[in-house]
């Protein structure tokens, strides 16, 4: 698993983390009971503080993306299908009000859109 941080990037170096290991899970990268590398290991890697990356863990635990075995390490949960599915129903909204934010600069109006939508879901484009 790589986890890239950016000095560029305005988010904590913990939520850069958690959403970077988030979106490992709900792309399947990262399977269900797998082993994420230690607090401290990944704080080595990353050459930050090991209070960055167990916040970054303890997110992801509060999300129900991972769970921690006491003395074991912190491992993937099994994917709760209506917990992804609201993930993916979040990007969606996002990446639609994007283009409802791009649309009128550009004379795209919302039949526009919707048609251009089409063509994307009948794989004409």
């Amino acid at each position: 698993m790589e986890i890239l941080i950016s000095n560029a990037d305005n988010r904590p170096i913990y939520e850069q983390i958690y959403a970077q290991i988030k979106d490992n899970i709900i792309s399947g990268a990262l399977k269900e009971g797998e082993l994420l590398p230690s607090i401290r290991t990944l704080a080595k890697d990353l050459r930050i503080s090991v209070i960055t990356t167990k916040r970054a863990y303890d997110e992801l635990e509060k999300g129900g993306y991972v769970h921690t075995v006491p003395a074991k390490g912190c491992y993937v949960a099994e994917k709760n299908t209506e917990l992804l599915r609201e993930e993916y129903l979040m990007q969606i909204e996002n990446h639609m009000q994007e283009i409802a934010r791009m649309a009128p600069p550009c004379g795209l109006s919302e039949e526009d859109a919707v048609d251009m939508l089409r063509l994307i879901y009948k794989g004409e484009s």
